[in-house]
């Protein structure tokens, strides 16, 4: 058995889970012969990989395509007349397919920021966009910009735990202009005073001419995000989801044929909506809750391009 250094063997259980993770991902070792190396139980070092990647301490990445994602590609562009798709492979039934499909965008995603430099991405926000760029690594990106499409407001005054831009320019380094207002406005007034706002005003000029746009697809259910983080009350989502909703993107709602609905909520976002112009619009959705607000997306042609777990895309396939 190796002998651990000193500095080591009084090593916290992370450092330890780290390590575990080293030798079984990057070492190819089994949990016998990890426990063996660490002089710890195969018991426990059963424990501490998964710890690891429970806790994001390693990162696995395909490099390879698999061949049936490859043809899932090919059909949702030709369904769907999408100009890019990608398809994770599907981590099988009980599994969080956001899991498998973060770790799977997040190096298209960095590959993005570091070719063609001087571009501007208009990025949206939520859960989904927040699992991705937490799998993105550290990258030269100074060369590009970010801006948000939506506000990252609540009613209360209160700031959205899951806007992902200043994540995004913390990896990338990437000069960035949030948009630092409310979702929604309470009334007319109070959305061209906003709007008029001059940093309101030139985040909105740069997000309508990025040169593409990120986004996640919100459900419209009795939990959808919109509600559950505070941006809208229970009344509204009633009244939205009895006008036909069936999914946001940055908070702009739209029905099942991908029409965003003519509704006053819809009239008081303070945000861009998408697509604007000839801007090419990304998504990255998955799982049964999204299906009906991301076939509706496809429907009305509001997305470009589109990432995808495996099982999804063989769902919106066979719809």
């Amino acid at each position: 058995m190796a002998t651990l250094p000193p500095e080591d063997r009084d090593a916290s259980a992370r450092d330890l889970a780290a390590r575990a993770a080293w030798l079984s991902f990057v070492g190819g070792l089994t949990q016998d012969q990890i426990a063996t190396e660490l002089g710890i139980s195969r018991q426990r070092a059963q424990r501490l990989v998964a710890r690891a990647g429970q806790e994001g301490l390693i990162r696995v990445r395909i490099e390879h395509p698999i061949a049936a994602c490859l043809e899932l590609e090919r059909a949702l562009k030709a369904r769907f007349g999408l100009a890019q798709a990608w398809v994770s492979p599907s981590l099988g039934d009980g599994a969080d397919p956001m899991q498998g499909l973060a770790r799977f965008t997040a190096p298209v995603l960095e590959r993005m920021f570091a070719t063609e430099p001087g571009r501007t991405f208009a990025l949206g926000t939520g859960r989904t966009l927040r699992m991705v760029v937490d799998q993105m690594s550290p990258l030269e990106g100074a060369h590009n910009r970010l801006v948000s499409l939506i506000g990252n407001v609540a009613p209360d005054g209160s700031a959205s735990f899951f806007e992902v831009i200043m994540r995004f320019a913390e990896i990338t380094g990437a000069k960035h202009y949030p948009m630092s207002i409310p979702v929604a406005a309470r009334n007319r007034e109070e959305l061209e005073l906003f709007r008029s706002l001059p940093h309101v005003r030139a985040a909105r000029d740069l997000a309508q001419s990025a040169d593409l746009a990120i986004v996640g697809i919100g459900q419209m259910s009795d939990n959808a995000p919109l509600h559950v983080d505070g941006f809208l009350s229970a009344e509204e989502l009633a009244d939205l989801q009895a006008a036909g909703a069936v999914g946001e993107i940055c908070g702009h709602v739209y029905d099942s044929e991908g029409r965003y609905l003519d509704h006053p909520i819809n009239q008081r976002v303070t945000g861009v909506q998408v697509p604007t112009g000839d801007m090419p619009v990304y998504a990255v959705a998955c799982g049964a809750t999204k299906m009906p607000g991301l076939r509706a997306a496809l429907k009305g042609h509001l997305l470009h391009g589109l990432f995808v777990d495996e099982l999804s895309a063989r769902a919106l396939l066979t719809a």
